[in-house]
């Protein structure tokens, strides 16, 4: 077997920090004036030694200087000081709307009961009517759909808490059927 000769990379102090100079930004150019042309034809990286180096410094991508570490400390102090005053505020404004949340769900609940003691019944939530006749009565213990205004009877679904009311009172079959099959109770008014 023949072993291939080693090569030794050969490093020229000279150019270990070599910089060719700062990069010509095209787009950057796009609104320069022609009197910059003759200055950066040919040359695609400029030094600040280049004697025109004042005029075709704005079209150049020069980086910004490193910030020192006081400086990021400092910037990243902020940025948490103020991070933790936005949680703060959000905090006291989460435990405020709650509590004003909760008040006043406590005082409707309140205000049912007493609602309740004086007519002895829950007052009514929510009540629909719409053009047709139709109307949806919700309140906190039952559901109520109302097809026009004669009612013959309702039907109570389930524990009672669901009332589908009818014009016209069905016959035994439908009845017994419906309560057989279904669970619905017809109810005279």
């Amino acid at each position: 077997m023949t072993e291939t000769p080693k090569t030794k990379l050969y490093i020229n102090p000279d150019k270990i920090n070599y910089f060719p100079g700062y990069k010509l930004n095209p787009e950057k150019l796009v609104g320069a004036p022609q009197s910059v042309l003759p200055y950066i034809l040919g040359c695609f990286y400029f030094k600040e030694e280049y004697e025109y180096y004042d005029v075709v410094k704005p079209y150049l991508d020069i980086p910004e200087p490193r910030k020192s570490l006081e400086e990021i400390k400092q910037e990243l102090d902020e940025k948490f000081e103020k991070l933790i005053e936005n949680t703060k505020n959000k905090f006291y404004q989460s435990k405020y709307i709650s509590e004003k949340l909760y008040n006043t769900k406590f005082n409707r609940i309140i205000e049912n009961f007493e609602y309740a003691r004086e007519n002895g019944y829950f007052p009514v939530k929510l009540k629909f009517v719409s053009d047709t006749g139709l109307s949806v009565n919700n309140t906190t213990t039952s559901f109520e759909i109302r097809c026009g205004t004669n009612h013959a009877g309702y039907y109570t679904i389930g524990a009672g808490n669901v009332r589908y009311y009818m014009n016209e009172k069905p016959n035994w079959l439908v009845r017994n059927c419906a309560k057989i099959f279904f669970d619905f109770t017809w109810k005279s008014v």
